[in-house]
């Protein structure tokens, strides 16, 4: 069995970290797969889906490390293109585009410290994830 939704977001600011474990959750409970597994893929190329540790302190130790690694404001080749978000790109890439996430017994196997996450680092427009449950 495979069923497909589809979460949307519209970011306040450009960058934004959203834990989005419990919608990815409702999901797997209307698709009635009991065992498998979902994938969860950033359908832009300037956003993130991530697992990890759902705790302030390192949200923002992401965003300082990411803003070191790619900072905003330098003059990327890519703004040759007439675009202003390189930084975006970089940043992406470094969190990854989507996560595979075990499906047992009808709920999300995830570890005790696990979330799933959306990055954002060129929001403030609508945007998507899928959500792709597949088992039986």
């Amino acid at each position: 069995m495979v069923h497909t939704d589809y979460l949307w977001f519209t970011t306040a600011k450009r960058q934004e970290f959203i834990r989005i474990t419990d919608d990815v959750a409702r999901v797997v409970d209307a698709s009635g797969v009991s065992e498998g597994m979902v994938l969860v893929s950033a359908m832009h190329i300037t956003a993130a889906v991530y697992v990890n540790d759902w705790e302030d302190g390192l949200i923002d130790d992401f965003q300082v490390w990411l803003e070191k690694l790619a900072p905003a404001g330098l003059p990327y080749r890519h703004h040759q293109t007439g675009e202003d978000n390189g930084d975006a790109h970089l940043k992406r890439t470094v969190m990854g585009h989507q996560v595979i996430v075990p499906i047992t017994a009808g709920t999300l196997d995830l570890g005790p410290w696990e979330q799933v996450f959306y990055a954002e680092f060129d929001g403030q427009r609508s945007k998507r994830v899928v959500v792709k449950v597949m088992g039986e």
